[in-house]
């Protein structure tokens, strides 16, 4: 299972739309002759353009239906990205909008298709004024949503980046400040080389490692860059995309290094735990790390990953505290 825009399809310019229309509607008068062409030209031109305006359209899922994770990390990385230079405001909203404009493209030169295709009688010389005047006003119709073609396809462009999360997977997300030692518990309880990908809209790389137990398979899920300093020194994007996290987690680890060796005092690590113990409404459970250099700290569990020294009880512990039960297709 893919992320839900992985598969989009790249969005048209308006001006790829138009050379599309019109050279296919050259295609089609050259074919035939006389007032037979002008009509063939205005038809073909006009369909061309519609169908792909709504193609662009149909190629977006209901953001209503998606998983909130998505929905939300979607409108973090929509208000994030740029078209042109500029910042694009409203995230989800915005992009709706902009669809919305698209698909009106869509109608009004299937509009302008019937307009004129009632109109078009007389002698040819009539006929090939009033194709002319149709294919104008098309191509008004497309300079008018060339912005929203263009952000449509800005934000599909930072979608399909997004990193392979799955929200119908119990997921245990690892936090705590830098060189606590997040990454090296997240490789090695998932012994396998782990998916790294980019947020869009920052330049670290989240971490999904993946653990099987009892034919459940568990995502173990480290987000440097986000989880790793307190609230109030994150962005509004950076705050819209642990909200989505929040959907995802199902417990939440928090790392903590009573040595202070990771170079953050003991204190501001509790803070941290403390501030995402109220984000999260799942079990967040303390883990001192590095616990062969010191467990002067009150924790849940104790281990030290370069001893080996109970890290697989530490994931038995978050696995417990997810308490993950199968769908299964009937009741026993």
């Amino acid at each position: 299972m893919s992320h839900p825009f992985e598969d989009l399809p790249t969005t048209p310019t308006a001006e790829e739309v138009l050379d599309k229309a019109f050279s296919r509607a050259s295609r089609a008068g050259r074919a035939k002759e006389g007032f037979d062409a002008r009509r063939s030209m205005l038809r073909t031109a006009a369909n061309i353009a519609s169908d792909n305006l709504e193609n662009v359209v149909a190629a977006w899922p209901d953001f209503d239906r998606l998983d909130p994770f998505y929905r939300e990390l979607a409108d973090a990385v929509v208000a994030s990205h740029t078209v042109d230079g500029d910042l694009s405001p409203g995230g989800v909203d915005a992009l709706r909008q902009h669809l919305s404009k698209v698909g009106w493209a869509a109608r009004k030169v299937e509009e302008l298709r019937d307009e004129y295709q009632g109109r078009l009688s007389g002698d040819v010389d009539t006929a090939r004024k009033l194709r002319k005047q149709a294919f104008a006003r098309i191509a008004d119709v497309l300079e008018e949503v060339g912005d929203d073609l263009a952000a449509v396809g800005a934000a599909r462009d930072a979608l399909k980046t997004l990193p392979d999360v799955r929200p119908d997977e119990p997921a245990i997300v690892v936090a705590g400040y830098p060189n606590v030692g997040k990454s090296s518990f997240v490789n090695g309880v998932t012994n396998a080389r782990n998916e790294t990908a980019s947020y869009p809209f920052t330049t670290t790389e989240i971490r999904v490692g993946h653990y099987e137990h009892r034919r459940i398979r568990y995502q173990l899920v480290d987000t440097p860059g986000l989880l790793d300093r307190p609230p109030e020194e994150r962005n509004d994007v950076e705050s819209q995309a642990v909200s989505a996290l929040e959907h995802l987690a199902d417990c939440v680890l928090v790392l903590v290094d009573a040595s202070g060796a990771c170079g953050y005092p003991l204190e501001a690590q509790l803070a941290l735990r403390d501030a995402l113990a109220a984000e999260f409404d799942v079990p967040v459970l303390t883990v001192c790390n590095k616990a062969d250099r010191s467990r002067d700290v009150e924790a849940d569990h104790y281990m030290s990953v370069t001893e080996g020294e109970n890290v697989e009880g530490v994931l038995r512990a978050a696995i417990d505290a997810v308490g993950h039960e199968p769908d299964l297709p009937f009741d026993e």
